[in-house]
């Protein structure tokens, strides 16, 4: 009777064992599968603003006959954000788009008839519109990301994740800590 008993027991600690397993792997599936919808989430958006930018270069163009650096920059950068295929890289060029796209509103400033424009009133509605979603889409791809990093790191999940390869993803940051600061726009 004590052998079946330990046999019992064996078997019931066995199947919870492997059960817990298949719970765990399937977490860190769904983790990963939160961090590839995140990431979706920001790429949606960074395209949403790279195609804003041509309009808003050729909008400006016209005025802003002496800021050609700028709008040549600003091209350039986003040409590099398309190509940019990783969180590391495309943080840092979003960064300096972005910071750019600042300065360009900023000097636009010098412009009344370019701020009277509604297409660069609309443009720039839109744009800012677009900045606050890739806002929101970079917070809730960082906290997917940090969710399965616990996942991959933490015990007894952190078994599972070696095992079959789950690995901790990258956070979507700013790199440059000169992307962190307001434009200075001298008049």
């Amino acid at each position: 009777m004590s052998i079946a008993i330990l046999l019992g027991v064996v078997l019931i600690a066995a199947i919870a064992v492997v059960l817990l397993g298949i719970v765990l792997y399937n977490q860190l599936v769904r983790s990963r599968q939160m961090v590839a919808e995140g990431w979706s989430g920001i790429d949606v958006q960074l395209k949403k603003r790279a195609n804003l930018v041509p309009n808003l270069v050729e909008t400006v163009k016209g005025y802003m006959t002496h800021e050609r650096e700028l709008l040549e920059k600003v091209t350039e950068l986003r040409s590099q954000s398309l190509k940019a295929t990783d969180p590391v890289q495309k943080g840092a060029v979003e960064g300096a788009l972005g910071r750019t796209l600042a300065n360009i509103l900023a000097v636009a400033e010098q412009y009344p008839d370019l701020k009277a424009n509604e297409n660069f009133l609309d443009l720039q509605t839109k744009l800012n519109q677009i900045e606050n979603d890739i806002e929101m889409a970079r917070r809730y791809y960082n906290g997917t990301v940090r969710n399965l990093n616990i996942k991959v790191d933490a015990f007894p999940s952190s078994i599972v994740a070696r095992k079959y390869g789950f690995e901790k993803a990258t956070f979507f940051k700013i790199e440059d800590p000169r992307d962190r600061e307001t434009p200075a726009v001298d008049f």
